[in-house]
């Protein structure tokens, strides 16, 4: 029966991401109903080539970006997810280990230097994905003294080195051309997303998924803890390291074209666990889902609420915050990780 009841609930949520897809691409200031987005997605399925006005908002504007939006939404929900699970603490995100900061610190210092916009996305992946290889080298050349507590401490060290860094950078950067980019980066946006980042990006994405979803029922039992694991098998040490690996990837991914979104990996998995439950073959799914959908419904009010763009990031603090407020004072919440 419980296994119906999650069927169920998976289906509702990917109906529910389709709907909230087609309203999203009609919105904005050239208005498209929801039938005619329905019938020009279905005429591009069948290999029809429109140029009329409403497609050309729909596959050049709208429908990428929010592709992008279902991608960050989805990697950030996944990931937190994963780290929550992982390191069994229920307040953790996918920025818990530094990755946040260290793209952050890499596409400020791209803007320092005048670079294009491709430059700054693979500055940004680089740098946070090296910034999480320093932390677990630090962490586990300390491993006698615990795995879990070293790898957070040493985030938590790592990524306040990288935003005192980004702090400097802004300090020297030009306060009239490229201290507003960064500023503007740093909140989070969509606005600049091509499709060409797409085809980079979604391909990485689906790439880190695959071993979260093969390692999911370890990762469940890891998160009851590393003595249970070990009696039954689980290679703990091989197993955390592919799956922050994993979790790491998709994260510097989708923050090297949308700087830096918070909230999202904090939030949305604990909305998952409260439908679902903490078992990670269930919660990984549920999660994407959800965070697909919010995010795409976060970057629509981004970019229609007001005469100017909002960034992202503030959105999300303001949404998620008050939604997580809302989730502390659900008993159901608690009681899932007390059982944790």
């Amino acid at each position: 029966m419980a296994e119906r009841r999650v069927t169920s609930t998976l289906i509702v949520l990917a109906l529910l991401l389709i709907v909230v897809v087609i309203f999203a691409a009609g919105i904005g200031p050239y208005r498209i109903p929801p039938g005619e987005v329905i019938t020009a997605i279905a005429a591009w399925l069948g290999g029809a080539d429109r140029h009329d006005q409403a497609a050309v908002v729909l596959f050049q504007i709208r429908l990428p970006r929010i592709a992008a939006a279902i991608c960050v939404g989805a990697a950030l929900s996944a990931a937190g997810a994963a780290y929550q699970n992982l390191f069994r603490n229920p307040l953790v995100s996918p920025d818990i280990l530094g990755v946040s900061h260290g793209a952050g610190l890499g596409a400020v210092i791209a803007i320092l230097f005048g670079l294009p916009v491709v430059a700054i996305e693979l500055f940004g992946f680089v740098t946070g994905s090296l910034t999480v290889m320093l932390v677990a080298a630090l962490a586990w050349s300390l491993r006698e003294r615990g795995d879990v507590l070293m790898l957070v401490l040493a985030g938590i060290v790592v990524g306040s080195i990288a935003a005192a860094a980004i702090s400097l950078v802004k300090l020297v950067a030009d306060p009239y051309s490229q201290l507003p980019m960064i500023t503007y980066w740093l909140l989070g946006s969509l606005a600049s997303v091509r499709p060409s980042d797409l085809a980079v990006v979604v391909p990485t994405v689906l790439i880190g998924l695959i071993p979260l979803y093969l390692l999911r029922w370890r990762i469940t039992v890891m998160s009851c803890g590393d003595d249970d694991a070990r009696a039954l098998g689980i290679n703990v040490q091989r197993t955390r390291q592919v799956v922050i690996a994993a979790a790491t990837l998709i994260t510097a991914a989708v923050v090297a074209i949308s700087g830096v979104i918070g909230w999202v990996g904090l939030m949305v998995p604990h909305m998952a666990r409260l439908l679902v439950g903490p078992r990670f073959d269930r919660l990984l799914p549920t999660s994407i889902l959800i965070g697909a959908s919010f995010m795409i419904v976060v970057d629509t009010l981004a970019r229609t609420a007001a005469n100017i763009e909002i960034p992202i990031g503030v959105l999300t603090a303001l949404v998620g915050g008050g939604l997580f407020v809302w989730l502390m004072t659900r008993k159901g919440a608690r009681a899932i990780w007390r059982r944790e």
